[in-house]
């Protein structure tokens, strides 16, 4: 009598998942690239972020045609703030529609890592946002007359980083809408509290202490402060470096955090 003996199942493995790509410059580059191509044949996101700006400088100056002592006043300030919202809405509806047309998945089937695709994208609106704050820095003091101590280049260089503040805080909260009506929608939970905060409306240490603690944790409070340093110092003062310093490590923190929380596709 034959004895038969029970077959034991070998045990799958289990693959384990893959590690995250490093950065690599010519994939980044390609990525950037690719945007880039498309952003050209949609001249109307290039005229929101390109002349947006500027047209609103414009139209503040003349609001305040009889009293330049107000546009010199604020214009320095508004001259950072105007170009971090139009990064910010037009780059977190850009990355919104690449994933939900399907192409971010696409793209991260290929070897192409998170990190890659967030500095790429980074990498061409920060192109778009170079041009966006020479011009909107050359027409604030060379023609509507803005009025600075400083340096004007130190002008473009807070103007340059709130851009790419800008484009960070758009890729970042990217993330987590569903739609372009949800990425609209967290233009006021994210950009309209630090506008108010900023020191704009009032000196930020004649806010109510709880106020004025917020506002320490927010960057465009630096961004301001920056440039109201250049408003009022010919020379590059230390709290100036210090608030360059915030600005541009904001945006490196949430170019991080946009890259970590980036999602193939929308639930």
């Amino acid at each position: 009598m034959s004895t038969t003996h029970p077959t034991t199942a070998a045990p799958t493995a289990t693959a384990a998942p893959a590690p995250p790509r490093a950065l690599n410059l010519s994939r980044t580059t390609a990525t950037a690239a690719r945007v880039l191509r498309q952003l050209r044949h949609d001249p109307r996101t290039i005229a929101l972020m390109v002349l947006i700006p500027c047209v609103m400088l414009l139209l503040l100056r003349y609001v305040f045609d009889g009293s330049a002592r107000v546009f010199d006043t604020i214009g320095a300030s508004l001259l950072g703030i105007f170009p971090l919202i139009t990064m910010f809405l037009v780059t977190s509806i850009a990355t919104l529609r690449e994933r939900t047309s399907g192409t971010l998945e696409r793209l991260l089937a290929m070897p192409l890592g998170k990190g890659d695709l967030i500095a790429g994208y980074a990498l061409a609106f920060g192109a778009l946002a170079i041009v966006q704050s020479v011009l909107a820095t050359g027409l604030a003091v060379w023609f509507l007359g803005l009025d600075v101590t400083g340096s004007p280049w130190l002008l473009l260089l807070v103007a340059l980083l709130d851009a790419l503040l800008g484009t960070a805080l758009g890729l970042f909260v990217s993330a987590f809408a569903a739609s372009e009506f949800q990425a609209v929608q967290f233009m006021p939970a994210v950009i309209f509290p630090q506008l108010l905060l900023c020191g704009l409306f009032t000196p930020r240490p004649n806010m109510h202490p709880v106020l004025e603690a917020i506002s320490d944790a927010l960057p465009m409070s630096y961004a301001v402060d920056g440039m109201n340093e250049v408003l009022r110092h010919t020379d590059m003062t230390a709290a100036f470096v210090r608030d360059v310093l915030i600005v541009a490590g904001c945006a490196l923190l949430v170019l991080t955090l946009g890259a970590a929380t980036l999602k193939r596709r929308t639930p």
